[in-house]
């Protein structure tokens, strides 16, 4: 479970939603039905064990996503999927029709699926043999080549799929070479010599891109260069 705000909406719910169905738990502190409701919404998505998401919003405290899904009453409750509403409901209704809300979410589990689990190579490959744009098996077959050395097979295995946070992550570190690239100080030197060509050099662009989306958002680093490459292109 997952609180989100007005600002990680796009990320912890839309993004997410392409990978997974998130269930979107619309609440308030003074709001007596939404207490009783988020234990079992919790308790019937935790049982998922991951092929259901659950993300709660606070509407007092974040009105653009309240207005986003034109929120009149709660507890309400959307469930997306591809960044799209695909089920929804109002009030804490019993836990066994939460339970029909959910199930109908969750897939059933495939061959697939448990190859995917087994998480090895020969397991992947079969995986992607019997799906070839499962996401699970994608996403992971293609961090492993990257962890390997083998960067423009993984780009070509991401092709599979739409492009989201998690793929964009992947390809990332296949063409920058890995995390060991951003492991040390020198990335920071590294991005400094790319911001003198990025203006006119589209690969420079691409390479400096590339090194934030490795360190990633809670990185420091990475919000104080998007700051200096927007200075240097605009």
């Amino acid at each position: 479970m997952l609180d989100v705000t007005d600002d990680t909406f796009e990320r912890d719910v839309l993004d997410r939603s392409t990978e997974v169905p998130v269930v979107v738990d619309l609440w308030a502190e003074w709001c007596g039905p939404c207490r009783t409701l988020g234990p079992i919404l919790e308790r019937v998505v935790a049982a998922t064990e991951g092929k259901v998401a659950l993300v709660k919003v606070d509407v007092d405290a974040n009105p653009r996503v309240a207005t986003t899904f034109q929120v009149q009453s709660i507890p309400a409750v959307f469930a997306l999927q591809d960044r799209k509403i695909v089920d929804s409901f109002i009030g804490a209704l019993p836990e066994p029709a939460v339970q029909e809300f959910v199930d109908r979410l969750a897939p059933a589990e495939t061959e697939a699926d448990r190859l995917v689990a087994a998480g090895d190579e020969a397991s992947l490959r079969a995986a992607l043999d019997l799906q070839p744009d499962h996401p699970g098996a994608v996403t992971a077959l293609a961090e492993l080549l990257v962890v390997r050395g083998q960067g423009d097979e993984a780009l070509a295995l991401l092709e599979r799929l739409p492009e989201t946070a998690e793929t964009r992550r992947i390809a990332a570190l296949a063409r920058v070479g890995g995390d060991a690239v951003v492991a040390g100080d020198g990335v920071e030197a590294r991005l400094d010599a790319l911001l003198e060509r990025v203006k006119d050099d589209d690969d420079a662009r691409q390479q400096f891109v590339d090194l934030l989306e490795v360190l990633g958002a809670d990185d420091p680093r990475t919000a104080t260069y998007r700051k200096r490459l927007t200075a240097r292109l605009y």
